[in-house]
């Protein structure tokens, strides 16, 4: 059996915990699918229409999270952390039942998920995985924000800073080779906010079931946590996860090397959607060890990857 094949989870998964935004209890379930299934969301809740891809162009808002949305209006959404996972462990097929419209947050960060899904197990079948080789630099800016994408060999590389006011976050930056690096910090990272933020988002309707156990809280030169930061970089590492969870809304792996300043949901959806305008951007490679150039890959590499 190769490490190039698809995987899914070995057996259900199941989740509970409050929802960041919405503050509703949820319920998820992670589901064995069989090979070229992808990753899909089913709403429990609904009885018809009720299937939703997380593909970029189902993204229909990136505010403070992302949140995917079938024709027929069914939604989920804070997709991220879980895309996230499931990129990460290399987790190409699942179904995601949920019983309500967006994903819980749990502590804020991936940890949880990829606990359950590493406690799991996997099946890996014998169809070989696919990925999406970036062939052209392509770049979207917002303001002072900005993202590009450009080819790389068989490696996605993520450079990712960012710049506030705040003394306690200050301007913060990592690099990660994302199959070859330990994540553990990534995927470990929770999400956060200002203080002086808070009361802004709650009249945006959005934070009802924010609280200490799932974000991390800075006011002034003070984090509000008890427990303080989990890592020196916790900041630009919860914002490297989302960004990896983004990214699988491509439906494949990708191999490519990522700058980023200041980015967040709304820069990395509108560049999938850059790349994916014109064919000639980027190529679906299945990946089948016959056919690889031995002089860019090495096998660890492809372990990681796969």
């Amino acid at each position: 059996m190769s490490y190039l094949t698809q995987k899914t989870v070995k057996s259900n998964i199941s989740i509970s915990g409050i929802a960041l935004h919405s503050g509703h209890n949820v319920n998820i379930c992670i589901k064995p699918a069989k090979p070229d299934y992808g990753i899909v969301f089913k709403r429990v809740d609904l009885k018809l229409n009720n299937i939703i891809y997380p593909n970029f162009n189902n993204v229909t808002n990136t505010s403070l999270n992302t949140t995917v949305e079938n024709e027929f209006g069914a939604r989920v959404s804070t997709i991220e952390h879980l895309m996230g996972a499931l990129f990460g462990l290399g987790i190409d097929n699942a179904l995601v039942e949920i019983d309500n419209e967006e994903v819980p947050i749990l502590d804020g960060s991936a940890k949880v998920f990829i606990d359950k899904i590493i406690s799991s197990g996997f099946e890996v079948s014998n169809s070989p995985i696919k990925v999406i080789k970036i062939n052209k630099e392509i770049k979207y800016s917002k303001g002072e924000r900005f993202i590009s994408i450009k080819p790389s060999t068989l490696s996605l590389d993520i450079d990712f800073e960012l710049k506030y006011k705040n003394k306690i976050i200050g301007n913060q930056r990592n690099k990660i080779k994302v199959y070859e690096d330990d994540l553990r910090d990534i995927y470990n990272s929770r999400t956060y906010c200002l203080f002086e933020d808070i009361e802004i988002i709650k009249k945006k309707g959005l934070a009802k079931g924010g609280s200490l156990e799932n974000a991390i809280v800075v006011k002034d030169d003070e984090i509000l946590n008890s427990e303080g930061l989990r890592n020196d970089k916790e900041f630009v590492n919860h914002k490297i996860l989302d960004c990896i969870g983004d990214l699988y809304t491509s439906g494949y792996r990708i191999v490519a090397s990522i700058t980023c300043s200041q980015g967040g949901h709304y820069l990395t959806n509108q560049l999938l959607r850059e790349v994916f305008r014109d064919n000639k951007n980027f190529t679906i490679i299945e990946i089948k060890e016959k056919n690889l150039p031995h002089t860019l890959i090495k096998k660890n590499l492809l372990r990681l990857i796969a």
